[in-house]
């Protein structure tokens, strides 16, 4: 197993599976502990996707010899950002918290991004990569699940999370030490697609940010959609079929994207996921959240597993890091979704129409993949 890989892949697992999408799994039981609520835990979601955004935006111009130090402080300030939330109540203590976190994120995947795909040069073991945000959510959703059955309030989840995220780390911090092997480098290779089949930067960073508001309001909202509908099953057991669904499915969008080239497998890709997400929208029916779960979980990193490859091969020519660039517009498509969703909750609306605006975003940044010119011209270009 590629050891490089397996280390980057634990760092998501923390930074992203812990530290963003634990609160998803544990947003009901703060409600229920009064904690939050649904007004304050949707600026904590937003506050969330803010901090992501920033740490991206200060992340543009960061070179892959930075990458370990990026990982080394993104999983120290989730860990700490674990036990705050554990340790404070104030809900704008919360959600000062939840914004920290979300600039962890940011280092989190940009920093494991650049040490694995350019500093060790490993564009092939990307699914793996991106398997650990899936790993993350499962694993974060059973110890959720586990410590609830135990009695464990919302806080004390907090404090398990952080010390099994402990635990996580420290083999990954250990590998970071571990120079890239001979013939590696900050040079980019070709990515061997047709030109025809790739997306120009620019289109690649719209779409990106779009798919960002597309999978965030289930991202954010499924155990809480979930509540009083499931007999037998309880929300987080389909949260971490989110999770599950996520792990497997980075491999085969990678497979998807090699066959099929940027534009038609992110297109099928986007599809799928809208259709997972208006679901809930569609059917209030057990099968239907569930399928819903599946599907997002099924394609969400697989998002990523397509566009973040796809930069990469861009990254010789334009003057900007494409990864942080990318990953800012995706922050900013998460910061809309909550607020979305908590201005037609004041509204009595419900999440519904929320969904199917989701689900129409997606469908849009499908189409244009599929528009992308045919030929791409080998220019340098500005930041969008």
């Amino acid at each position: 197993m590629n050891r490089a890989a397996l280390a980057a892949a634990l760092l998501l697992a923390v930074g992203m599976g812990f530290g963003r999408f634990a609160f998803t799994g544990l947003y009901p039981l703060m409600l229920d502990d009064g904690l939050l609520d649904l007004q304050s835990g949707s600026l904590a979601a937003a506050a969330n996707y803010a901090g992501y955004l920033l740490g991206a935006l200060l992340l543009t111009r960061a070179r892959d010899e930075q990458a370990a130090r990026l990982c080394l402080l993104a999983g120290a300030g989730t860990l700490l950002g674990l036990a705050l939330m554990g340790s404070l109540q104030q809900p704008a203590a919360l959600i000062g918290v939840r914004f920290g976190a979300g600039l962890c994120s940011a280092l989190a995947l940009v920093g494991a991004s650049l040490w694995l795909l350019q500093r060790h040069a490993e564009p092939r073991a990307a699914p793996l990569l991106f398997a650990g945000v899936g790993l993350g959510i499962l694993l974060s959703a059973e110890l959720l699940a586990g410590g609830q059955a135990l009695g464990l309030r919302s806080q004390a989840l907090w404090w398990l999370l952080a010390a099994s995220g402990l635990l996580l780390c420290l083999p990954a911090w250990a590998l970071l030490r571990r120079p890239p092997a001979r013939g590696c480098g900050t040079a980019s290779r070709a990515s061997g697609e047709r030109p025809a089949d790739r997306l120009p930067p620019r289109r690649l960073v719209l779409v990106y940010g779009l798919a960002g508001f597309g999978y965030i309001v289930t991202a954010t909202y499924l155990p809480l959609l979930l509540q009083g509908r499931l007999a037998g099953l309880g929300p987080l057991q389909v949260w971490a079929a989110f999770g599950l669904g996520a792990m497997p499915s980075c491999f085969l969008w990678h497979a998807l994207h090699r066959r099929l080239g940027t534009r038609h497998s992110l297109s099928l890709n986007l599809l799928l996921q809208a259709l997972g997400v208006v679901l809930p929208a569609l059917s209030q029916a057990p099968w239907a959240c569930l399928l819903s779960a599946l599907l997002v979980g099924g394609t969400f990193m697989g998002t990523v597993t397509i566009a973040m490859p796809a930069a990469r091969a861009w990254a010789a020519q334009v003057s900007y890091n494409l990864l942080a660039s990318m990953t800012a517009a995706y922050g900013a498509g998460q910061i809309a979704g909550p607020l979305v969703a908590a201005g037609l909750l004041q509204l009595d609306r419900g999440l519904a129409p929320a969904l199917f605006a989701a689900a129409a975003t997606l469908g849009l940044g499908a189409t244009l993949c599929l528009l992308a010119p045919q030929h791409q011209r080998q220019v340098q270009e500005e930041p969008a």
